[in-house]
């Protein structure tokens, strides 16, 4: 078996196997935790409007935004660069029309064809590099301000290593960079891309899933509390 072989059959299979398990872990432990009971009279009863918090922290207030509107830009550059070149490059697309193909059509005997739109390939490469360069901007400015310095840990640096991986290889694999050959830079890539799937659920890159429930919880609370959203 080759590498390309490898990894995508075994490897891209164990890799979704332990992020399924790894997010259900997490998701699980996270509706177990108990919660405190709130003794306090409510000023305002909780309604749909606390989810505003979603969108409204989503931007800093503005009396923070003069001390944090680079972090916030290198921040929307690189999840938006990222997202759009996730869903709409048209490899992409086509692995996730086989891979639910794969957890839905083959079980319920369904011909799963879904596709959607596609951004131009030069489109995408920028925007990979857009990401690239938001991330390395992201790790010199981690390092330059002493309090993030100071409370960044292990995971930080090594989910900003592990999310860095697959935007670098993908970008070499496209250019055929390096005098390697295609199937050595595209193997790399994939088990890049499975080194990511697997730390997904077990780092803070689980952020993700969490990020806009945890908002819209806090919102609701707040807005119990009579809290300004």
């Amino acid at each position: 078996m080759s590498l390309l072989e490898f990894a995508r059959g075994p490897g891209m299979q164990v890799a979704l196997t332990v992020f399924a398990v790894g997010c259900l872990w997490r998701l699980v432990a996270l509706l177990l935790l108990p919660g405190a009971k709130d003794l306090s009279e409510p000023r305002r009863r909780a309604t749909w409007k606390g989810l505003r918090a979603i969108l409204r922290r989503s931007w800093p207030r503005r009396e923070f935004l003069d001390n944090s509107v680079l972090r916030v830009v290198i921040g929307y550059a690189f999840h938006i660069g990222f997202l759009l070149v996730l869903f709409f490059y048209v490899p992409h697309i086509l692995f996730f029309r086989d891979l639910l193909r794969g957890l839905v059509g083959v079980p319920f005997g369904l011909s799963t064809s879904v596709t959607w739109p596609s951004l131009p390939t030069s489109v995408v490469s920028v925007l990979a590099v857009v990401a690239l360069v938001a991330l390395i901007a992201a790790l010199v400015h981690r390092l330059l301000n002493p309090v993030q310095r100071l409370i960044s840990n292990f995971d930080d640096y090594f989910s900003w290593l592990i999310t860095i991986a697959p935007l670098a290889t993908g970008l070499l694999a496209y250019g055929h960079v390096g005098g390697w050959r295609y199937e050595t830079l595209l193997a790399t890539h994939l088990l890049t891309v499975e080194a990511l799937i697997v730390w997904f659920p077990y780092g803070k890159l689980m952020h993700a899933v969490t990020v806009f429930a945890a908002r819209g919880a806090a919102g609701m609370s707040f807005e119990r509390k009579g809290a300004a959203l």
